[in-house]
């Protein structure tokens, strides 16, 4: 039986560097948290706040926008610290590539035919979280 977050079929990845090294060889690519893509192919994405049904999985970038001059790895601690919140022993972090249907109301990509290509282990957020905290000035305004 596979640990819990394993998805069968793609590769389970167990540190911030397996990531990266995905996204620079494919593009683009989106983490989701949620209980997987066999859950997710059974329900929708709602705004929780409208009740509005959305046209797609709502997703967060893991391919770094080409304005970004930093280490891919410090994009990526970015991305999940940001969404760790949603981590659950119900949720876990995957990686997905699709169709871009629209927007979400936090501006998010909602994807449409969406491929698995693999599941993060849960230490990985542990790992952005570290590395987010040393690498970032969190709480700075941008002035």
């Amino acid at each position: 039986m596979a640990e819990p977050g394993m998805l069968p079929g793609v590769p389970h990845l167990r540190s911030i560097a397996e990531v990266a090294q995905l996204v620079e060889a494919f593009s683009p690519l989106y983490v989701r948290f949620s209980a997987g893509p066999v859950a997710d192919a059974a329900t929708v994405s709602r705004d929780h706040e409208s009740g509005c049904l959305l046209p797609g999985l709502s997703v967060n970038p893991l391919t770094p926008e080409p304005w970004w001059n930093r280490e891919v790895e410090h994009w990526l601690a970015r991305q999940l610290w940001q969404y760790a919140h949603l981590l659950s022993p119900e949720r876990y972090p995957w990686v997905l590539t699709g169709e871009i249907a629209g927007r979400g109301p936090d501006c998010e990509p909602l994807l449409v035919d969406t491929t698995a290509v693999a599941s993060i282990d849960r230490s990985v957020v542990d790992e952005a979280t570290t590395t987010y905290a040393r690498v970032f000035r969190a709480g700075a305004d941008g002035r």
